[in-house]
């Protein structure tokens, strides 16, 4: 087969030209190969295989572009990248790779195009095309990817048990795959990933965390999810998440399984719009706490008081142990986790302004994100409980809507500041400053005062003067 059709850039003849000029046969291979077949949006990467040093056709190459592109190099893997029209070109050599036990980084040696594609995780990025004079625009697939990319398979160019062992992290790009473009992982692939799933322990946190994070932002992540249970990995990566599998009954009352409960819970969030990595996050780890607060209430059935708070507090240990940012990402997982029960309590007309004002107050500018949340945690199949759970979370949305229009709750700062206070009464720092505040904030979200400087200036000496301060007439 000839992809002439896939070369069309300009980019592509300043290779052949100068591949030609330095006598390195060269080559594109992988995702930009596979992404065209598929018909999909074009890569942002790029990456041109040359027989011979990759240094050395990226510093040829960029003679030919103007302006001079700058050349990143990495002597250490022998690769060298630029950046031309907005895309990154990785130019590499091919190579010959072996490994070590109890690594997965391996010793690398100069090879031919056969051993390069040996080397690739799945047939489906083992596909090239020629960049040659002599056969310009030839696929080369010597293990039939062009047929697993037909059949939407996954499946090792070579015995996957030495694949995934070689690179354990290989077992996380085949899940990733599989989520990604809906592939399913060819049977005896599989079982090759539950038997080598103790080597993703040599694996560092953050390239595995790298992997489950393009899972989680996928279109639908319950896939890959279901398939890291299946394969054993989750058990490994964060068995929080697996604890929650399975349904107990007593005395004829029963709970939901609250594992694929979660993995519905995020497939719901990826639907909305304007849902980002962390909110996927909230959601896969809303329930955690559920684990530790289960328990059977005779003529109740089962309980789960607290689960939120008790799993916002393990939060920051899952974080840590995964390497994930222990900053602003950790604290608005955590804050969304802990108040991810708190609209269900607020359903109803007789709720009272001062509650909603209080959740406000506490969250902030995610209150939309938590209110996500909620709507994405509605997993009944019957649709009218269904629909009217979704009703009352929107009519609970107006109503937020509407108190922060009037008061301007979100991001709160008090009109009335400890520096007013002290100056005012003509004190230095003492309780009676947080005392005031407090009740002036209390006032304003019970809504007794208007939040604005008038009304809190009123309230703030009716309050002194019940702790003994005198206004300073000077």
């Amino acid at each position: 087969m000839n992809l002439s059709s896939a070369l069309q850039k300009k980019i592509f003849h300043i290779v052949r030209i100068s591949s030609q000029r330095i006598k390195q046969d060269s080559y594109v291979i992988g995702g930009y190969v596979r992404d065209f077949l598929l018909g999909k949006k074009e890569s942002e990467d790029l990456d041109i295989l040359t027989i011979g040093e990759g240094i050395r056709l990226a510093k040829e190459v960029s003679k030919y572009i103007k302006p001079y592109p700058k050349i990143r190099i990495f002597k250490r893997f022998g690769t060298a990248m630029l950046k031309y029209n907005n895309q990154k070109i990785e130019f590499v050599g091919a190579r010959k790779e072996s490994y070590c036990f109890s690594s997965r980084n391996p010793f690398v040696e100069l090879g031919s195009l056969q051993d390069d594609q040996n080397r690739r995780d799945f047939t489906i990025n083992a596909l090239a095309i020629s960049l040659n004079h002599n056969n310009y625009g030839k696929l080369i697939d010597p293990f039939g990817g062009l047929s697993d990319l037909k059949k939407k398979i996954l499946r090792t160019p070579l015995d996957s048990n030495v694949t995934y062992s070689d690179d354990p992290l290989r077992m996380m790009r085949a899940i990733r795959f599989s989520t990604q473009l809906q592939f399913s992982i060819e049977k005896s692939s599989f079982k090759s990933i539950k038997k080598n799933k103790n080597r993703i322990n040599i694996v560092s946190s953050e390239r595995i965390i790298e992997e489950f994070n393009k899972i989680l932002l996928s279109k639908k992540p319950s896939i890959g999810l279901l398939l890291l249970y299946e394969s054993g990995l989750l058990s490994i990566i964060l068995p929080e998440l697996t604890l929650l599998k399975g349904i107990e009954e007593k005395n004829g009352y029963k709970h939901k399984d609250n594992f694929y409960h979660t993995l519905q819970v995020v497939d719901n969030i990826s639907k909305i719009k304007e849902n980002s990595l962390w909110l996927r996050w909230a959601a896969l780890l809303h329930d955690i706490g559920k684990i530790h607060t289960k328990k059977f209430l005779p003529k109740i059935g089962w309980s789960f008081h607290s689960h939120e708070f008790v799993g916002s507090k393990m939060i920051f240990h899952i974080f840590k142990r995964l390497k994930l940012p222990i900053g602003n990402p950790m604290k608005y997982v955590k804050k969304i986790i802990q108040n991810s029960y708190k609209p269900i309590a607020l359903i109803g007309d007789k709720t009272r302004d001062s509650s909603i004002r209080r959740l406000l107050f506490e969250i902030g500018d995610d209150v939309e994100d938590l209110m996500k949340l909620c709507l994405a945690d509605i997993t009944t199949s019957n649709m009218e409980k269904k629909k009217k759970y979704q009703e009352n979370i929107y009519f609970l949305m107006e109503r937020i809507e509407k108190l922060e229009k009037k008061d301007k709750i979100k991001n709160w700062k008090s009109p009335i500041s400890g520096n007013d206070i002290m100056k005012v009464f003509n004190i230095n720092p003492c309780k009676k400053i947080g005392i005031i505040k407090n009740f002036i904030k209390d006032s304003i979200l019970e809504g007794k005062i208007s939040n604005e400087f008038q009304s809190a200036y009123f309230l703030m000496l009716k309050k002194g003067e019940e702790l003994g301060l005198k206004k300073n007439n000077e």
